[in-house]
């Protein structure tokens, strides 16, 4: 899974490539109802790849009414579950034979390097889909503490259908988190890809079904957010939707479910995540190297990005340094050069919003220290951008940019480090470094996210729990078993065991 191929195989790769452009349900390919489609676009090139399937409510509608069929049949929801196991496994050895081509496919389409697609997303995905399948035949259900006399089982049914809305900088492996605890289950899925980056999801749809899974279990419906989004929403037969994306869609989520059947809604939202730099820190070469990294992976197109660095004044000038000469090994260029760190800017929204940041940084007077232009060229590019002198109150410290830029906040005390870290809507990741180990207990209890790396960057793994704080996240997490359990309903059976001839002839004996 690590090699690396070269840039011409890589290139050869793309030139081979037949791409899905079709909504993708009942286990087939099929055009949209209303005939409508959207432009594809490689962001590093600016050429068209494709026109993809523009999928409406008709579409939507239809959709959930396979997955219905397929979820009451009980092909799927009561299929033992380790066979269920067994066919999500199928699906990993597939997708493993066909890594190469899903890494380019995911290149393509959202501008990511190569590289990261292979060695990160692609790799990831994998192993996620692969650790939720084989948690399929080892959770249990209970009996409950209920006596002699009654028998409590508490046992878990998966919902029903499932409406997984994925955001477009991490395609593959957003979807893996999601439909891998919602399949384990038994549960029928629906897949709304960004309409930025849809063709990941139809090419695993597909092999999906080549696994074996069953026509309706699976469906993928690209289109944008008020024709497929909403509708997913608003549906009267979808038990549960996931979402991750912007705060602002999340809302209309709850809003669509209070509109409509009280749906379940798990949300993952922005962040706006700070690097805390203590007094004490004192590896700072390695503490660079995981800032410039949490920053930069993707282009800063990173719901976890650490793009407030909150340093104590003692040790800023010795950190910015160290920052300074990290960036100077992230090349950005081609995405299909595997040489490349950084590659293009998803479309041009994303772009001119970006570059609008970086104008309001240095008009309100923060200073750039490395960056803070875009790259001439056909292709989607920007430089790697740090802002020095930024005060906590300036909009680049507190709105999430999501690109390639990061501002370095300077605080007089460690107290203080925290209190800005935590002067925010969000709360979704933070990262802490101390060389003390009581006061990494402590800033790590105080810091409001809900992930907390001490001397590193990390989102944690599959067996933690992932969301957020405050604006970040409601509802629920991603990954780990606790994944599972927005994906079930909770029942309780309880069996009256008593019986008075009984419990007299056993009193007598006694």
């Amino acid at each position: 899974m690590s090699t690396l191929l070269t840039h011409k195989e890589y290139q050869a790769i793309a030139a081979s490539l037949s791409l899905p452009v079709n909504a993708f349900i009942n286990g087939k390919f099929m055009k949209p109802r209303s005939g409508r489609t959207m432009q594809s676009l490689n962001p590093a090139t600016g050429e068209v790849l494709t026109e993809v399937a523009a999928c409406d409510s008709k579409d939507v509608d239809f959709a959930v009414g396979k997955a219905r069929e397929a979820f009451d049949s009980g092909v799927w929801s009561r299929l033992h579950p380790g066979e269920r196991k067994s066919t999500m496994i199928q699906l990993c050895k597939l997708m493993h034979r066909h890594r190469f081509e899903l890494a380019v496919l995911e290149s393509l389409d959202s501008g990511k390097p190569v590289r990261e697609c292979q060695l990160t997303d692609v790799a990831e995905t994998i192993n996620c889909l692969k650790w939720h399948a084989e948690a399929a035949d080892k959770i249990y259900d209970q009996v409950s503490p209920s006596g002699d006399n009654a028998l409590g089982l508490i046992v878990r049914e998966p919902v029903g259908i499932a409406a997984c809305i994925l955001p477009w900088n991490f395609p593959l492996m957003m979807l893996a988190w999601k439909i891998g605890p919602a399949l384990a289950e038994g549960n029928s899925v629906i897949v709304k890809p960004a309409e930025q980056t849809s063709l990941s999801a139809l090419r695993v749809a597909e092999l999906a079904t080549e696994a074996g899974f069953p026509d309706g279990v699976l469906n993928v419906l690209p289109g944008e957010g008020p024709e497929v989004g909403e509708p997913l929403g608003r549906h009267p037969d979808v038990q549960v939707v996931s979402f991750t994306g912007s705060t602002e869609i999340g809302r209309k989520f709850l809003e669509y479910s209070a509109q409509s059947n009280l749906k379940r809604v798990v949300l993952e939202c922005g962040g706006k995540n700070p690097a805390v730099v203590l007094q004490d820190a004192d590896r700072l070469d390695h503490a660079a190297r995981q800032i410039v990294y949490s920053a930069l992976w993707n282009m800063g197109q990173n719901c976890t990005a650490n793009s407030r660095v909150i340093v104590h004044r003692d040790v800023k000038g010795a950190l910015v340094e160290r920052i300074l000469e990290q960036l100077r090994t992230w090349k950005t260029g081609d995405p299909l050069d595997p040489t490349n760190h950084l590659g293009a800017i998803v479309n041009r929204e994303q772009y001119d919003k970006i570059l609008q940041y970086i104008k309001i940084g240095k008009d309100e007077g923060a200073t750039v220290l490395a960056g803070g232009s875009a790259i001439k060229g056909d292709g989607l590019f920007i430089e790697p951008t740090v802002f020095d002198g930024v005060s906590p109150n300036m909009t680049i410290a507190r709105e999430e940019i999501f690109g390639p830029v990061f501002a370095i906040v300077e605080v007089a005390s460690d107290a203080n480090a925290l209190q800005v870290a935590n002067d925010s809507c969000y709360g979704l990741q933070a990262s802490l470094y101390t060389s003390n180990v009581r006061n990494a207990h402590r800033f790590a209890r105080a810091l409001q996210a809900g992930t907390i790396s001490i001397n590193c960057y990390a989102e944690g793994d599959i067996t933690t729990p992932f969301g957020g704080y405050k604006l970040s996240g409601f509802g629920g997490r991603d990954n780990s078993l606790r994944a599972h359990d927005q994906y079930c309903e909770t029942k309780t059976i309880w069996l009256d065991l008593s019986d008075s001839a009984f419990d007299s002839a056993v009193g007598t004996e006694t």
